[in-house]
C-alpha cells in the first residue's frame, strides 16, 4: 500500500499487555513459587499420644509462650519454654507458687501448667497471661501428652 501503518502508543500498550498475558499464562501464572496444592494445608488434631517435639514444643512456639517476654530464657519463676529448655523446665520440676509439678507425667489435672492453662488456679492468673485460652486441639494434645507419661519424644 502506499501508505505505512503507524503504530500508536495504545496500539503498543495493547501489544504488550497481550503479550505478557501469554507469557505469564504459559509459565503457570504469578510469581515463581511452588503451586499451593504441592503444599496442603497443615492439619490440626488432638492425638491419642502426642509428641513433645513435634506437638507440644510447637504450641508453646506459636501461641508465643517461649517468648523472651513471657518464658523465654531468664523468665521469671524459671519456667524457660524456649527450643532445648522447655522439657527440663517443666516435667517433675516444683511450681513456684503451689506445692505441686509443673507437670506430673501421667496426672495433667494434677499438673500446674493445665490448672493456668484451663484458669482453675487457686494463686498466679489464667496463661497465656492477657492472651487467648488455648483451644481444643492444643488443650487435648497437652491433657494426652501428660496423661501418657509426659514423654521426651
Amino acid at each position: 500500500p502506499p501508505w505505512k501503518p503507524v503504530m500508536t502508543h495504545t496500539r503498543v500498550g495493547k501489544i504488550l499487555v497481550v503479550g505478557s498475558s501469554v507469557l505469564i499464562a504459559a509459565c503457570g501464572g504469578g510469581p515463581s513459587g511452588p503451586d499451593d496444592s504441592e503444599f496442603p494445608p497443615v492439619v490440626r488434631e488432638v492425638k491419642e499420644d502426642p509428641s513433645f517435639v513435634a506437638d507440644i514444643r510447637d504450641i508453646f512456639s506459636r501461641e508465643g509462650c517461649s517468648s523472651g517476654a513471657c518464658h523465654g530464657a531468664g523468665a521469671a519463676a524459671g519456667l524457660n519454654l524456649e527450643l532445648g529448655s522447655a522439657y527440663a523446665s517443666l516435667v517433675g520440676i516444683a511450681a513456684t507458687q503451689v506445692s505441686f509439678e509443673r507437670v506430673t507425667a501421667g496426672k495433667a489435672d494434677e499438673s500446674d501448667l493445665l490448672i493456668k492453662l484451663e484458669g482453675r488456679q487457686q494463686v498466679g492468673a489464667r496463661m497465656p497471661l492477657g492472651g487467648t485460652p488455648l483451644d481444643a486441639i492444643d488443650m487435648g494434645n497437652l491433657k494426652n501428652w501428660i496423661n501418657k507419661g509426659a514423654k521426651n519424644n
